[in-house]
C-alpha cells in the first residue's frame, strides 16, 4: 500500500472513529430511515434547489456532523474547498465529483449509490448532478465553504 493510501485510509479511520466517539457521547444513539428526513432547504453556500436533512450533530458548530444533502437534476457545485475533510456516500442517484478549480461537465467521477468518496481539506472540488441525487456526508464542523472563483458563490447574491 502506498505512503499516501495508507494516509488517507488511516486518514479516513481517524474520522470515522472520532465521528463515532463524538457521536456516542452526545447521543446514545441515532437511527433514521429514508423516509424519516425532515427535509428543508440546504444553507445559502449551497447553489440554490439543494435540500437538507440534519441526521445527527450541528454542522455550524464545533464538532462532528452527519446530513443528508438531496440535489435536483442537472445541479451544479462551483470548484469550492473546505477547511476540514469531506465525507460523502451516495444513496441514490449519482454524484459526479471531479477535482480542479472549474466546474466541468465531462470530467469528474461518477459515484452511484454504495459509493464513497474522501475529499481532504483545503483540495479544491466540483460536484454535479444528472438525475436526483441523494447523498449522506459527514464531518468536523463547523462547516467551512470556499469557492475558487468568488462570483461563483452563491452567499454573494443574497
Amino acid at each position: 500500500m502506498s505512503r499516501y493510501l495508507r494516509k488517507m485510509f488511516l486518514g479516513t479511520i481517524a474520522t470515522v472513529l472520532v465521528v463515532g466517539v463524538a457521536a456516542t457521547a452526545q447521543h446514545p444513539h441515532v437511527m433514521a430511515t429514508l423516509n424519516d428526513a425532515k427535509w428543508g432547504p440546504a444553507p445559502p453556500m449551497l447553489p440554490p434547489g439543494a435540500q437538507l436533512a440534519v441526521l445527527s450533530g450541528d454542522p455550524t458548530k464545533s464538532g462532528p456532523f452527519v446530513v443528508r444533502l438531496k440535489f435536483p437534476a442537472n445541479y451544479g457545485i462551483p470548484a469550492h474547498s473546505h477547511p476540514g475533510d469531506e465525507n460523502v456516500t451516495v444513496i441514490s442517484g449519482a454524484l459526479h465529483i471531479g477535482m480542479g478549480s472549474k466546474l466541468d461537465r465531462k470530467a469528474g467521477t461518477a459515484l452511484s449509490p454504495g459509493s464513497y468518496a474522501l475529499l481532504p481539506a483545503g483540495m479544491n472540488h466540483f460536484a454535479y448532478t444528472r438525475s436526483e441525487t441523494t447523498i449522506i456526508l459527514f464531518g468536523i464542523g463547523p462547516v467551512g465553504f470556499k469557492y475558487v472563483n468568488p462570483d461563483e458563490d452563491p452567499r454573494r447574491s443574497n
